[in-house]
Order: C-alpha cells, then structure tokens, then sequence
C-alpha cells in the first residue's frame, strides 16, 4: 500500500489553486451615500474640500476609538526571550478589568493625541476634541476637519452640531457606514495592537494606559504622515466592479 508523509500531503494542498480552509471576509456597501461620504474622505486625504485646496491653516484629523483593551495578568510571570527561544507567556491569566483608548492622528503632520477612558461615551470624545483643538496650531486654525466613523458617541448631524457650537471652527466629517478602512487612525491602532496590546500582558489598567501613551509618545518621535494610494479613480473602480457582482448575483 503506498503511503505519503504527511509533510508532502501539505505541500501539496499548500501548491494547490483551490485551498478551502482559506478564507477573506468582506462586506458590500450598505450605505445609500457610500460614494459620496467615501469621496469626501478621499478628498480630504488629498487636501481639498468641495473642490478647493485647503490652506496651510486648514487640518484634517482621523479619529476613533479602540474599545475593550483588556489588562490580563498572567498567572505565572511572562519569560524573557533568549538566544533562540522566543518569550514565552502563561496561557491562564487574571482580568484586571478593560479600557478604551481614544486617539486623534493630523493626517497630514503626524501629530498624535490620545487619552484612556474607562468607556467611550460623549464625554470622553468631547475630551479628545478638546485636547486637540486647546492645542496650536489647531487652537487658531481656519478649519479643522475631523473625520470620525459612525459610533453613537459622534454619529449624525447632532454630533456636529455639538461639537460646533463648542469648536466653530470643528467640521465632522463621517466615513460611510461599515467602512473603517477609510479612517487612518486604523492604522494607527493596527501598529499599537501589534507593538503595545500583543502579547497582552499587563498587572493592571493603569500599567496598560501608561504602556499605551508611553508608546504614543514614542511613535509620535518619528511618525511620518501615512502613504495613502486609494483615492477618487480608485473607489469609482471599486465601486464599478461591486455593482457588476451585485448584479451577477441577482440575475
């Protein structure tokens, strides 16, 4: 009976076009506005605004918040890596309780902003806003626009009505809903969720927040502002080529 080992078997199915255990998730566009809530992000990247350039005192913020941070404590101390062994974390840990971290990013001077709270609600974004907005050159800015996705603490028209009639100068500009990929504070919390968050290691919250704004402050020493390629051409592509599916499928 011939027998293959199972090391070849895997090379096999790896080398294979069909691989089923692999898979992307994705999600069409629910948002009647997509296009044009989308556009005016892009825009925005690009450094205008209803087809006029933005001036040297005009600033665009991406902000968000990135909820439930867990403080776990391992129930046996974390072991430092050595020469070819990588550190090694206990599996079994302690939860010393959960924050959020707020934080606002100056797309286009890498400046950062953040602040823990214990839960994102109205206060602590209001917390954020002005944290920014006490600060130059933003303080005596012509316009500054922040962009912000749709949580219930800055979602609709409400929300940029207050923070309007605190900021004058403030424009919220919303991403179009399930669309989070557009807002480039994700970016941001993609590295911290690699460098700070993961292994998750901490003995309380407040070590968890102090690791966060130390990280912060660190980063912010050498941030550039990010390379952004997606622009106007190619959200009409993708658009285009998601009516085409959306189409097949209902024929």
């Amino acid at each position: 009976m011939a027998r293959i080992s199972g090391v070849t078997l895997w090379r096999w199915l790896s080398a294979d076009a069909l691989q089923p255990w692999r898979h992307r998730s994705w999600i069409f566009p629910r948002d009647a506005q997509f296009a044009e809530k989308a556009g005016r992000v892009l825009d925005l990247y690009a450094r205008t605004w209803d087809g006029t350039a933005l001036g040297s005192n005009e600033f665009v913020i991406s902000a968000d918040e990135k909820p439930s941070l867990q403080a776990r404590r391992r129930k046996h101390p974390t072991l430092a890596p050595g020469p070819a062994r990588p550190m090694r974390v206990e599996h079994e840990y302690f939860r010393t309780g959960a924050l959020t971290y707020l934080a606002a990013w100056d797309v286009h001077h890498a400046k950062l902003f953040g602040r823990c709270e214990l839960k994102t609600t109205i206060g602590a974004v209001d917390g954020l806003v002005e944290q920014v907005m006490t600060t130059e050159p933003y303080r005596s800015a012509r316009r500054v626009f922040w962009i912000a996705d749709n949580c219930s603490s800055h979602r609709g028209d409400k929300a940029a009505a207050r923070l309007r009639a605190r900021w004058p100068t403030v424009t919220l500009v919303h991403t179009p809903v399930h669309a989070s990929w557009l807002n480039q504070v994700e970016i941001y919390f993609s590295i911290v969720q690699r460098k700070v968050v993961t292994p998750n290691d901490f003995t309380s919250l407040r070590e968890l927040e102090e690791r966060l704004l130390a990280f912060q402050v660190r980063y912010e020493q050498t941030a550039k502002p990010f390379q952004w390629a997606f622009t106007r051409v190619d959200l009409a592509t993708l658009l285009t080529k998601l009516k085409a599916k959306e189409m097949s499928r209902a024929a």
